[in-house]
């Protein structure tokens, strides 16, 4: 059974809020003009965005922070992109620099041995990359949604990120269900990973499938506690955690 014929589900209000979606964004895009982002983590919810700003031709760029851990599947939804929907995806990966330094000390496997050396792992791959992303831009778009986990259950749609950019999160009160009748209905491209019973995907060492009855973000990180999981993509000004930087000290 593939993500499709076992999530989607139209639930009451589902137009009411595509519709509120798409409000969001054009209202967005006109107030930042040439300076707002998608930032894709190529999974289904934001495959829904940037099936909106695509389909709706809206001025909104689309990036993506290619880590160098992907799976291959994730890397190829990229091509993908730009093939389906004709439309070009900015790609920022992390500094070769800092990635060989890491690796060198800590191992290709660093992520499993602590906390911290996670995080810095997630800093160089995820982090700096993201901040490159959004240098120019004074919005971002994410596909953060209510539903996702504890840790997210008072995703705002609109929120302010720790520089003081506008961060808008337009499937802030989507279900799981209304991300995948979406999908179905209008034919958009995802991960084929999906099928495999992984809901949140991130890099290959830190994603597995999860087991039925698991939370939703079950499968990322699953060795750490779970207020631990998050990279710091979307930590608030008092969450940010500080980016280590090549010769740190851990």
């Amino acid at each position: 059974m593939n993500a499709v014929a076992l999530y989607a589900r139209r639930t009451d209000g589902f137009d009411a809020r595509v519709a509120r979606t798409l409000a969001l964004l054009k209202d967005t895009a006109a107030q930042h003009a040439g300076r707002i982002v998608q930032a894709t983590s190529l999974g289904a919810e934001d495959m829904v965005v940037t099936d909106l700003i695509a389909r709706h031709a809206l001025p909104i760029a689309i990036g993506t922070l290619e880590t160098g851990m992907l799976h291959e599947e994730t890397v190829a939804l990229i091509d993908r992109i730009e093939q389906h929907y004709g439309l070009p995806v900015e790609v920022y990966r992390p500094g070769q620099e800092a990635v060989i330094h890491f690796v060198r000390s800590h191992g290709e496997r660093a992520m499993y041995s602590s906390l911290p050396l996670r995080k810095r792992c997630c800093g160089i791959r995820k982090l700096e990359p993201l901040s490159r992303m959004l240098g120019q831009r004074s919005a971002w778009v994410t596909g953060l949604r209510r539903e996702q986990s504890d840790a997210r259950g008072e995703v705002p749609e609109r929120d302010q990120d720790d520089a003081g950019r506008l961060k808008l999160n337009p499937l802030a009160d989507w279900t799981w269900g209304d991300v995948w009748h979406y999908i179905a209905a209008q034919g958009v491209p995802y991960n084929p990973l999906h099928d495999e019973f992984m809901p949140s995907i991130g890099c290959a060492p830190c994603t597995r499938a999860i087991a039925v009855g698991e939370p939703f973000r079950a499968g990322r990180w699953w060795w750490e506690d779970e207020s631990a999981k998050e990279c710091g993509l979307h930590a608030t000004r008092q969450e940010q955690p500080a980016v280590s930087m090549i010769g740190a000290p851990q």
